[in-house]
C-alpha cells in the first residue's frame, strides 16, 4: 500500500511562485509514476504534470508548460511541483496521484491518491 501526503499550498498573488510536495510511505515509492492533478470547484480534474518512476521523463499539458516543474527524489520519497508565475486560473485544490506505469494525464489510471492541498491565486 501506498499512502501520499500533499503540502506547500496556500494563498499567493498573480505571479508568485509556490512549490508542493508529495511525500509517499512505502517501499514501491521508485516503481511508481507520479502525477499531479487540480480541480477547482464545478470542473473535473485536470492533468497538471507527471514524472516516470526513474525521474528520466516529465509531460506536461500546454496550459501549464514554461511554468511548472514536477521533480522526484527517489531517495526521499517525494515528489515536488515547482508553480511559477501563477495565475487566478491556477487556483485549485492540488493532488498528486501515482500509478505502476508510466505517467498518464487520465485520473482513473492512477492508483493512490492523496488527500489535495488548497492553492489559491488573487489578482
Amino acid at each position: 500500500q501506498v499512502q501520499l501526503v500533499e503540502s506547500g499550498g496556500g494563498l499567493v498573488q498573480t505571479g508568485d511562485s509556490l512549490r508542493l510536495s508529495c511525500a509517499a510511505s512505502g517501499r514501491t515509492f521508485s516503481t511508481l509514476a507520479v502525477g499531479w492533478f487540480r480541480q477547482a470547484p464545478g470542473k473535473e480534474r485536470e492533468f497538471v504534470a507527471g514524472i516516470s518512476s526513474s525521474g528520466g521523463s516529465t509531460v506536461y499539458p500546454d496550459s501549464v508548460k514554461g511554468r511548472f516543474t514536477i521533480s522526484r527524489d527517489n531517495t526521499k520519497n517525494t515528489v515536488w511541483l515547482q508553480m511559477n508565475s501563477l495565475k487566478p486560473e491556477d487556483t485549485a485544490v492540488y493532488y498528486c496521484a501515482a500509478r505502476f506505469d508510466l505517467p498518464s494525464d487520465r485520473p482513473y489510471r492512477y492508483n493512490y491518491w492523496g488527500q489535495g492541498t488548497q492553492v489559491t491565486v488573487s489578482s
